[in-house]
């Protein structure tokens, strides 16, 4: 009998050849380019630094393409939506201690967004590793321990031997659902000294499938083909797993109403009469999906954004389908499945019985008739307006990336995404300035579409360099910056708290001369004019700027 473990790959001579003589002059960053290379990598983002220099020196011996961004957060946001557009391990090449440190509020994001990041940072020399104080550069006492908290794995080189396994555990890690950032370091002296190791070829860390229990989906088909009023969450994991079709196969199977999750946007087509959109903050939709006698949940924790602000309170059985263990019943009780969203989805279309309701289509409309008459009674014509424009001035399948600034928060609700895997924003971690790096590495990922970005003033300040970027690459990238003087939803927020708020009011550039400064050029619109001057912008290649002097409201929350 033959087992798998027993079948060795046997060398041909040529490669056996090549092993034996490895081109000299090769040194421990040409293992980390080479693994990558050999893991599937085309494309790589980072800033260089003094302990990092033996990979970025590789990087000239190597057919990898390298994306150089001017800030490591911004080049870790770049990252996150590399690996969010492509389904790929983005790598994220970067420097020790201060380096370093700078993207961990973009490895935050990829992490609550689960979007595939290989973040490979480089160490003092491995002498000065162990916690003592020898006073290197950029010495910390324990580097990865600042990681640890924020990314899914931390993997620790200190020998050439080890740097190929390392990294192809790293990539298996960030690959495996849920996808997320993972953190490689490796010293300085291991990167930078000789190698007489062969060159690395072909590696093979592909994930396993997190496969649901039948017994369970079993359970859950036989809930949902016999439930009076069913209704469907689905959540980012939707989107990532490319699960859509099954979703929308499952929905009209059962008749089941499908609301979307602000990272879920595009799962589900907006125009659908089974679709109750995305407007989960809002209590006419949180009373519908508490209503429901089974509530399907795929692909979502049910967090704070998620659950009306932890007000939703389901009175039906819910069925939680999750590839993060931890999130299962986190929030509510449930029928708990541990599965990638598309094999569950599957395994439940292939299990749930027909069920007809000729009246979900009729109830669901009641719902979004009730929403859209409380946003007419609060005088909210320019937002809505100013949303329409951008949707109308955006290609159908361009992608588009927001920031944390009020027209985001309109469109998690309101914006129609049209198409799975199109709009992304950084809700999932909440800081400034991903927008517009995130738009750029979304450009390398695929230069055959124009990319949106979108900004507050205050939070296109976080991202300014990366016109430079944007200029050097050129990338075809239109970034709408909404100035309205300061940090408005914290404005907002503070004043409907206290009576007026504090330490939001900004002085800022004029962003027009600042963008045509950089070789971008760059337009100064209005409500009326914005749909012209977007698409106009959106249409011509290369990197664009269109800034939006306006002062715009949030809706009335209804979780208070």
């Amino acid at each position: 009998m033959t087992h798998d473990h027993d079948l060795v790959l046997r060398p041909t001579p040529a490669q056996t050849e090549a092993a034996l003589n490895p081109p000299p002059g090769r040194t421990g960053g040409d293992l980390v380019i080479e693994t990558l290379t050999g893991l599937g990598a085309t494309t790589v983002f980072g800033l260089p630094g003094q302990h990092a220099l033996g990979m970025f020196d590789a990087l000239r011996r190597s057919s990898l393409r390298y994306v150089g961004l001017r800030v490591e957060n911004n080049a870790g946001f770049a990252a996150d939506a590399y690996g969010r557009v492509t389904g790929e391990a983005a790598p994220l090449l970067l420097s020790t201690g201060p380096g370093a440190l700078m993207s961990l509020a973009a490895l935050q994001e990829a992490a609550a967004a689960s979007a595939p990041v290989l973040a490979i940072g480089s160490q003092i020399p491995a002498a000065g590793l162990g916690g003592g104080r020898h006073g290197y550069l950029h010495e910390l006492r324990d580097q990865q321990a600042s990681f640890r908290d924020v990314v899914k794995s931390v993997h620790t080189v200190r020998t050439h031997s080890q740097i190929p396994s390392a990294i192809a555990a790293a990539w298996e890690s960030a690959l495996t659902a849920p996808h997320g950032p993972v953190w490689v370091e490796i010293p300085q002296d291991v990167l930078l000294a000789e190698t007489a190791l062969p060159v690395v070829t072909a590696m093979d860390a592909t994930p396993e499938d997190v496969v649901p229990r039948p017994e369970l989906t079993a359970v859950a088909a036989h809930l949902l083909s016999t439930a009076e009023r069913p209704a469907i969450i689905a959540g980012g994991g939707v989107v990532r797993s490319d699960a859509s079709g099954k979703l929308l196969a499952l929905a009209e199977k059962l008749d089941a109403p499908v609301v979307t999750t602000f990272g879920g946007k595009g799962a589900f087509p907006w125009e659908h009469p089974l679709s109750l959109q995305s407007w989960l903050e809002d209590r006419h939709t949180t009373d519908f999906l508490e209503d429901a006698d089974v509530l399907l949940v795929v692909g979502s924790g049910l967090g704070e954004l998620s659950s009306n602000y932890h007000t939703f309170a389901p009175r039906g059985r819910v069925i939680q389908i999750e590839a993060d263990a931890g999130k299962l019943e986190s929030n509510h009780p449930a029928l708990g499945i541990h599965a990638d969203a598309r094999l569950a989805l599957q395994a439940l279309l292939e299990t749930a019985e027909d069920r007809t309701d000729a009246t979900a289509p009729t109830r669901v409309r009641t719902v979004l008739d009730k929403v859209a008459d409380r946003l007419a009674a609060q005088d909210l014509a320019l937002e809505r307006q100013i949303v329409a424009s951008v949707r109308e001035a955006l290609p159908s399948r361009a992608p588009s990336f927001w920031d944390m600034t009020i027209l985001a928060y309109w469109a998690w609700s309101a914006f129609d995404a049209r198409h799975p895997n199109t709009m992304h924003s950084a809700q999932g971690a909440g800081g400034l300035g991903y927008g517009f790096p995130a738009a750029l590495g979304a450009a390398a990922a695929d230069p055959t579409t124009p990319v949106l970005a979108v900004s507050g003033d205050g939070g296109a300040m976080y991202s300014i360099a990366e016109l430079a970027t944007a200029k050097q690459y050129g990338f075809d990238v239109t970034w709408l910056i909404v100035d309205d003087g300061g940090y408005g939803i914290l404005r907002e927020y503070m004043t409907d708290a206290f009576g007026e708020a504090t330490g939001t009011e900004l002085a800022r550039p004029d962003f027009v001369a600042l963008a045509e400064s950089f070789g971008v050029p760059a337009v100064r619109t209005a409500p009326e004019t914005l749909t012209a001057d977007l698409a106009k912008a959106l249409a011509t290649p290369g990197p664009s700027v269109v800034v939006l002097p306006a002062l715009l409201r949030m809706f009335e929350p209804t979780h208070l």
